[in-house]
């Protein structure tokens, strides 16, 4: 296969994935050696860049896609007015945060950070596909991480290019009210940890803790979730 085929084709292809592709797979597909897709990825990012197209090659997800132009956003954005899904609240935001710069975490962490209950957030969030289940912790609390998803609609190729947790810079009331909210999350925890004999960094669920453990979890979640969301 040519060069120029080999370009036509990976275009092809990525035109047709609705997911980024990885190169492995872009070249088990055109039977092309790693080092040539790679090549070929290049020169049409180029070419498009060149000839000033509405398609960019973009790597996200740990793949390759083909997505529209930067400078095509406020007229892509007035024909897709009405967005197909509900933007996420405050409360999902919120938890997908946590979820994101603290996985793999259960729902009483995400909660007892919150200050609020999480539990219709996090639904919300797998039905959507943006976080999963990643197993359980050592008591059998549910783990939860990102997905793939996640990446691709943020623009990451991995969660390690998150903007960096020490560039918030938030203002002193909110500053002081995030101090409190650690505090009193700090406090529950070691209560916790003392009448059960966990220790302090246990994660416990109400899905799967023993039933003399279930009735403080049940009353450490109800203090949590005054407010509700």
């Amino acid at each position: 296969m040519s060069t120029a085929e080999l370009e036509r084709t990976v275009e092809s292809l990525l035109f047709l994935s609705a997911e980024p592709v990885p190169a492995p797979a872009l070249a088990d597909a055109t039977g092309a050696e790693l080092h040539e897709v790679v090549t070929a990825l290049d020169r049409l990012r180029e070419h498009y860049e060149f000839e000033r197209r509405g398609f960019v090659v973009r790597e996200l997800a740990g793949g390759y896609t083909l997505a529209s132009h930067p400078d095509s956003e406020p007229a892509a954005r007035r024909l897709l007015a009405k967005p197909r899904t509900p933007p996420l609240s405050a409360a999902q935001a919120e938890t997908l945060a946590i979820v994101a710069y603290l996985q793999p975490v259960s729902r009483p962490e995400i909660a007892r950070v919150r200050g609020v209950s999480a539990e219709s957030a996090a639904a919300t969030l797998l039905e959507r596909g943006l976080i999963e289940e990643a197993g359980r912790s050592q008591f059998g609390a549910v783990l939860y991480r990102t997905t793939e998803l996640f990446l691709k609609l943020f623009g990451l190729t991995e969660i390690g290019e998150l903007p960096a947790i020490e560039g918030f810079d938030p203002s002193p009331e909110f500053e002081q009210e995030l101090r409190e909210r650690l505090l009193r999350a700090g406090e529950t925890r070691a209560g916790l940890a003392g009448v059960t004999g966990r220790p302090e960094d246990a994660v416990v669920d109400d899905e799967s803790v023993h039933d003399d453990d279930a009735a403080l979890l049940r009353d450490d979640d109800a203090e949590l979730a005054e407010p509700t969301e």
